[in-house]
Parts: C-alpha cells; sequence; structure tokens
C-alpha cells in the first residue's frame, strides 16, 4: 500500500465530482437513444453491464470507499443502456466482432469463477471489457453519428477525477477508473476519426 497523495476531504470531493459527471455522461446518451439518434451496441453494453457488476464487487472486496460510488453509477448506467439496447440498439449477438467478443467475455468469466482474489479477478474484466469497447469503437469509426459523442468526452473527464478519488498509487484500486479513461479515450478519438474521414470522402465526392 503506498502513501495517500490526497487526504480524505480531497478523495471523497474527486469522488462526488466522478459520480456526478458519470450521472451525466449517461444523460444524453440515453435521450438520444429514445429519439432514435444513438444505436448502442448490444454486445458491448451486454459485456459493460455483467462485467462493471464484477468490477464493483471486486472493489468493494479490495476495501474501496470514495471510488466505489463511482463504480456502482458505472454499474447501473450499463444495465440500463443494455435494457434499451434489447429493441434500440445495433448488431447482434452471435455473428461477426459481437460473438468474438461474447466468447472472449465468456472466457474472462470462467477465469474469474476460478480466482478467489479480487485484484485478478478486476484485472480480467477490465481486459474483457476492452474487447466490447474494440467493437464500439469499430462502429463507431464506420458510423460515428450512431455515438453520442457528449457522453463519452463526459466520462473521459469523469474517469480522471475517478483516478483521484482513489487517493493513492494503488493499482488495484486504479485498474477500473484507469481502464475507463482508456475506453472513453478511445471511443473520442474513433467519433472524431470517423468524422474527420466522412468529410474528406464527401470532399472529395
Amino acid at each position: 500500500m503506498f502513501d495517500p497523495f490526497f487526504g480524505p476531504e480531497a478523495q471523497y470531493l474527486c469522488a462526488a465530482i466522478a459520480a456526478a459527471l458519470s450521472s451525466l455522461a449517461f444523460f444524453p446518451y440515453i435521450t438520444d437513444t429514445l429519439a432514435g439518434r444513438t444505436q448502442p451496441q448490444r454486445s458491448s453494453w451486454l459485456i459493460w453491464s455483467v462485467l462493471s457488476a464484477i468490477s464493483l464487487a471486486s472493489q468493494w472486496a479490495e476495501g474501496a470507499e470514495a471510488s466505489l460510488l463511482y463504480a456502482a453509477i458505472q454499474c447501473g448506467g450499463s444495465v440500463f443502456i443494455f435494457c434499451l439496447a434489447t429493441t434500440r440498439g445495433a448488431g447482434t449477438y452471435a455473428q461477426g466482432k459481437d460473438a468474438a467478443a461474447l466468447f472472449l467475455a465468456g472466457c474472462g468469466l470462467g477465469l474469474w469463477l476460478g480466482t478467489d482474489n479480487g485484484a485478478y479477478a478486476l484485472l480480467i474484466s477490465c481486459a474483457i471489457s476492452l474487447t466490447a469497447g474494440v467493437v464500439t469503437m469499430a462502429k463507431a469509426l464506420a458510423r460515428p453519428e450512431s455515438e453520442t459523442f457528449a457522453k463519452w468526452v463526459i466520462a473521459l473527464l469523469a474517469a480522471c477525477f475517478a483516478l483521484g478519488s482513489v487517493g493513492q498509487i494503488d493499482p488495484v484500486l486504479m485498474i477500473y477508473p484507469a481502464y475507463l479513461f482508456v475506453l472513453s479515450a478511445g471511443v473520442v478519438l474513433s467519433i472524431l476519426t470517423g468524422r474527420l474521414r466522412a468529410r474528406v470522402l464527401a470532399e472529395a465526392a
């Protein structure tokens, strides 16, 4: 365990900001999904729903305190969006990249069930969650209009504050917010790249 670089007050402030931003990030995504402007990738949100629950349980087991609220909001928001995706989403569960991502997630769950170490479970869940991220990034690159840009930008900021809420250089507790930072940054870059490519193709036509 490393010495804290933030005191308890700063940790809880970062946690409160991270939780507020995380909640805010889900709002435009949900409204855009209900309006038909955004199509959540079904396999991605299924994986994120299951594995965010594992991450929440693992962080609880590892003694997370201030950072736990952020993980709980991520879990609840992911489950809610998956429910919307079942009727308003994109992609399948048994074809192409979707099937591959679900297969890898299943393998990860098997590994998780085989360990009684919360840190390993958290690392495995984050690694497998990235497979779901790759599927969503590919969709965002091909159809940037199918993702809500504001959601991922706000989620990126939330992950930064979530890292601060850990309050110390503890790799176990930092794994989940660090993963969400990488995921959000990847989707943001995919959307921007997809928009740039579409603009170049339109100008060349």
